[in-house]
């Protein structure tokens, strides 16, 4: 039996918890685990084909759709710029007097280059020859060009403007039905000197006969007088450089700025300007490529 002075001193020995306890407090507490480094976000693949892609009428006053390259930020047929979809889809033309060949390329985003030659079939146009001056009255009179100018400007902005419009994309339909008088592309030369080629398709579809939108778009031009050449004159827009205008209208339903679907009236048939008789001039440009319209429509 413990005599009550070892009691006391095993009373006043301190337990061995707490001191463990105050040495662990006084121990640096461990470094935090490093936060995981993320893994880089792959680079997404382009997508689209490899090489270009077309289709459509590869001749003399046609045209194509297509596709760029996957990764192409620019493209160019010969010398003019495409406008591209996100999906790199595009519209391009050849003109009447389109050479035998044409080029596509595209630059890449990582700055390489792809190109395709397309080979454009010649045209045997209508020619006919008469033995009279090209111009037996003279040039045109100062008051006439006074009056004619200011229609070439309004022309001119028409045809040149960009919508955010894509009846580019649509399988175009015959704007008029009738008898096809006047074909594109016919030229008369006159004692060895060559006029200006026919720059449309006429349809005569009698006076009054309606005419519709071929493809949607956007009005650039309705006039509110007749022009001295073109009479009453409409011009749509289409997207991707590529327009319609329509001449010698007797009457206009449509107004500068309204959108427009395929099929919807445009106006009448009439020979307002300078016209020999009611009929519809229909033209179609691609920047300043001149087409053939019949081209663009399914056979009747």
């Amino acid at each position: 039996m413990l005599s009550g002075a070892a009691l006391l001193t095993a009373a006043c020995i301190p337990a061995a918890e707490p001191v463990e306890s105050a040495r662990a407090a006084q121990r640096p507490a461990p470094a935090p685990a490093p936060a995981p480094i993320p893994a880089p976000t792959p680079t997404p693949t382009p997508s689209g084909p490899a090489q270009f892609t077309y289709a459509g009428e590869t001749e003399q006053g046609g045209w194509i759709r297509g596709q760029a390259p996957a990764g192409t930020v620019s493209a160019m047929l010969g010398e003019v710029p495409l406008t591209l979809d996100p999906d790199g889809m595009f519209f391009a033309a050849f003109d009447r007097d389109a050479g035998p060949e044409a080029r596509l390329t595209a630059t890449l985003a990582d700055g390489t280059t792809k190109s395709a030659t397309i080979t454009v079939r010649p045209r045997d146009w209508q020619i006919e020859r008469v033995n009279t001056p090209l111009r037996p009255g003279g040039q045109s009179s100062e008051a006439f060009m006074r009056r004619r100018q200011p229609e070439l400007d309004a022309i001119w902005n028409a045809r040149t403007a960009d919508s955010p419009v894509d009846g580019w994309r649509e399988n175009f339909i015959w704007p008029a039905q009738g008898r096809i008088s006047g074909r594109f592309g016919s030229q008369r030369i006159y004692q060895g000197e060559p006029g200006s080629y026919h720059s449309g398709l006429d349809i005569a579809g009698g006076a009054g006969a309606p005419v519709v939108a071929p493809a949607s778009g956007k009005v650039t031009l309705a006039t509110t007088q007749p022009f001295s050449l073109e009479g009453n004159l409409v011009i749509i827009d289409h997207g991707d450089g590529l327009n319609s205008a329509f001449l010698h209208l007797s009457r206009i339903d449509v107004t500068e700025g309204q959108m427009i679907r395929q099929g919807d009236p445009i106006g009448l048939i009439g020979a307002s300007g300078r016209a020999t008789g009611p009929h519809l001039h229909w033209s179609i440009k691609w920047h300043l490529a001149r087409l053939d319209p019949l081209l663009f429509l399914p056979p009747r």
